[in-house]
């Protein structure tokens, strides 16, 4: 791997690429010789391990804890947390006492392994937590009066919103009007002071001192189980001499974290790479069945969370049962998690299939948006508001800008819509401001995603709002949503097992510690065919004769697959290295992120 001692021009193009297929421009990360040193002498890295946790920031006194992030170094105190010890308190009560008590998640991966969380707990403290997650079409995002109308009926008396429930002041004051006790559990934006419940824990309320703001709504479950053990222990519990072992539980904490994009940093970092470990163990029937389900087979990572597991945990919110992912998780049946798995399977390819048909629909709509205003806002009452969120960010990516999709049930009723953003650009707050300014019906989330409920006839004066809003933002951001990073350059015979294996010393990879892209400069592309429809499979060879094989995927009717398929140029590519194990044999790959035409 190339390693050149050269002082590198921060604002020059790297290799020369202002413009690449996909409209990026590259950009390298400059790295301290003497801190690379360091590194590679204290830790004992390759050269190449050393040199990419000096060019990401990495302090040197750091290095230990990033290598080996482990919870007790990283756990931060539950009573950091605003309200942290009074829901500890109100949790352990209703355990104690056996009062009738229920979860009410949100829909996607982060909800649903948030609830599997508090059903295990409960389960392993001889209490039953009833589940209840709102159905996307017919209820919308979060607690509703009519949730906690038919929570009542059943005889609920406390519930404990996962992932939602922030910002819910008209339903919570109906709970408390009911006689319905809440602890709220979430990490969404807030603008202005907690609705009213018992306690509501989420370190991005305003007055919360813990400096957790990263956290997914599973870390702060997990952090909230930690409280609640340690209030058993204080009381002296029945059982309190054999609390539920929270460890066994990080992968549910690691999914979430991966899968709501969160950044793989200090306590999230620590979730994930401990987490992984949990999950290498198999204990979680659920995730083994989906697993299985789906093919896959060998060590788990980071990318059998985001991209493997988490898409068909996710299917179900989107068009099935919202149900599905906190029992999937949360069961210990084996018959039950082969059937729930095979379930969320089936629906994960129809959700596949919706998306495909909306992208279709929406991509030259999305286009023309981006061409007159700084956020993209395209929307459709026949799109399928389960899929929405996926599309927004496959659009995001394709134009660099804010997007937001929004679908519905039928014209006559509101629109939901989902958003994703660019680096740098807070599309959760700018929302809130047009709920504020009266434009949404409902809206909210965090800087890179948001959610909103907003009437057809307000969606133009929606866009004027959102792109006056953030045009100063994207114009502060404009270089980096457009920037691709690149780590590093080499040869083709450089992507070798000795590369993955330097690399995954540094691991896990995720947001804020972004999976390496190196570049290969001046290659051509001697075989090159389309998969499933939709991936392209190909082989690169460079100036010396030295080959690899790669694929791009969903690139059919991107600049990438088609250059690709054409065959007819040389090139300089971006690419991430991967490890392919298949019928007992194991090769290097690479998967394509950029090209660019070379001089």
């Amino acid at each position: 791997m190339s390693n050149t001692a050269r002082k590198i021009d921060r604002d020059a193009a790297f290799l020369g690429v202002e413009r690449s297929l996909t409209g990026r421009r590259w950009r390298t990360r400059e790295a301290d010789l003497a801190l690379t040193e360091a590194f590679r002498r204290r830790f004992s890295l390759p050269e190449i391990a050393a040199r990419l946790m000096a060019a990401r920031g990495i302090a040197l006194d750091d290095g230990e804890a990033f290598l080996n992030p482990t919870l007790k170094t990283h756990f931060p105190d539950p009573s950091s947390f605003k309200d942290m010890d009074e829901a500890a308190r109100v949790i352990e009560d209703a355990i104690v006492s056996g009062r009738s008590c229920a979860v009410l998640a949100d829909y996607d991966v982060d909800g649903g392994s948030s609830g599997a969380q508090l059903v295990r707990y409960f389960r392993a403290r001889g209490r039953e937590l009833k589940i209840y997650v709102p159905d996307r079409m017919k209820e919308g995002y979060g607690p509703s009066i009519v949730a906690f109308e038919r929570l009542k009926e059943q005889g609920v008396e406390l519930v404990i919103t996962v992932d939602c429930g922030a910002a819910a002041e008209g339903p919570l004051n109906a709970a408390a009007d009911l006689g319905i006790d809440v602890v709220v559990l979430d990490h969404h934006l807030m603008a202005g002071p907690p609705p009213k419940a018992r306690a509501v824990v989420n370190p991005n309320r305003m007055d919360d001192r813990s400096g957790q703001g990263a956290l997914t709504a599973a870390g702060v479950v997990l952090v909230t189980l930690a409280a609640v053990n340690r209030e058993a222990r204080k009381r002296g519990s029945i059982g309190s001499n054999n609390l539920p072992d929270l460890m066994q539980m990080l992968d549910l904490a690691a999914i979430g974290t991966v899968c709501d994009v969160a950044p793989l940093t200090g306590f999230n970092r620590a979730i994930v790479s401990q987490g992984l470990k949990v999950l290498r163990n198999g204990k979680n029937i659920g995730m083994v069945a989906l697993a299985e389900n789906a093919g896959r087979k060998g060590q788990a990572t980071v990318y059998d969370f985001g991209f493997i597991l988490g898409p068909r945990i996710n299917a179900g919110g989107r068009v099935g049962d919202a149900s599905l992912a906190t029992r999937l998780l949360s069961t210990e049946d084996e018959d039950e998690a082969r059937e729930l798995a095979a379930t969320l399977e089936a629906l994960n390819q129809e959700r596949r299939a919706r998306e495909a048909e909306m992208l279709a629909d929406a991509e030259s709509a999305a286009i023309a948006e981006a061409e007159k205003r700084s956020v993209v806002i395209v929307g459709s009452h026949r799109w399928h508001p389960g899929v929405i969120g996926i599309a927004a960010g496959r659009l995001k990516d394709r134009l660099h800008k804010p997007t937001i999709v929004l679908g519905g049930v039928t014209e006559h009723e509101p629109a939901k819509g989902s958003g994703r953003s660019t680096p740098g650009v807070n599309l959760g707050a700018a929302v809130a401001a047009a709920k504020e300014a009266g434009l949404l019906i409902n809206g909210g989330g965090h800087a890179m995603a948001a959610g909103l409920t907003v009437e057809w006839d307000k969606v133009e004066a929606l866009k004027d709002f959102l792109s006056e809003l953030l045009e100063p933002e994207m114009k502060a951001a404009e270089g980096e949503a457009r920037a691709l990073t690149i780590d590093a350059a080499g040869a083709v015979g450089s992507m070798d097992l000795s590369l993955i294996e330097a690399l995954d010393r540094i691991g896990p990879y995720g947001q804020g510690h972004p999976e390496p892209v190196f570049a290969l400069p001046d290659v051509r592309v001697p075989f090159a065919k389309l998969v499933k429809d939709e991936h392209v499979r190909f082989t690169l060879e460079d100036a010396r004769g030295a080959r690899i094989s790669g694929i791009a995927f969903r690139a059919m009717k991107s600049p990438l697959g088609e250059a690709l398929l054409k065959r007819d140029a040389v090139y300089h590519a971006a690419v991430r290295v991967k490890k392919n194990e298949w019928n007992g044999t194991t090769k290097v790959e690479v998967e394509i992120v950029d090209l660019a035409l070379a001089p």
